[in-house]
């Protein structure tokens, strides 16, 4: 049996641009990819702190080092400039390589810079990059 687990997210990153007229996607900052074990066109979930809205879409990588978060095309209309959002990609595991997992839970601050990766969270934990 296979269950499907979260592989890794990055935790509370700022939106920095939404594109309406873009290629559809979520652009995102190569080195927080790495980090977060992220592949180029991989389906990811995206949760949005301030609205709410949760979509998925894929990713396609952005410039090293520069932080960008970019929604594109349809997606554009579930966020704005400045909304916090969580970036989430699964994956599918047997049972037995599950109960071992950690993912990559990447924290960033408010400029999207690596602040901590972690492998496991933990009910009432509060991250406030501040």
């Amino acid at each position: 049996m296979f269950v499907h687990l979260m592989k890794s997210k990055i935790h509370r990153a700022v939106v920095t641009e939404a594109n309406l007229n873009y290629v559809g996607s979520i652009t995102i900052d190569e080195d927080l990819m790495d980090a977060a074990d992220i592949m180029k066109n991989e389906k990811v979930q995206v949760v949005n702190n301030n609205n709410g809205n949760r979509f998925e879409t894929y990713v396609i990588p952005g410039k090293r080092g520069s932080g960008v978060i970019c929604l594109n095309g349809a997606a554009a209309r579930l966020v704005h400039p400045g909304d916090i959002v969580i970036i989430i990609s699964y994956g599918l595991f047997e049972k037995n390589e599950a109960k071992n997992f950690n993912p990559k839970i990447v924290f960033v601050d408010e400029n999207n810079k690596i602040v901590e990766i972690k492998g496991e969270e933990e009910h009432g934990e509060i991250y406030d990059p501040k």
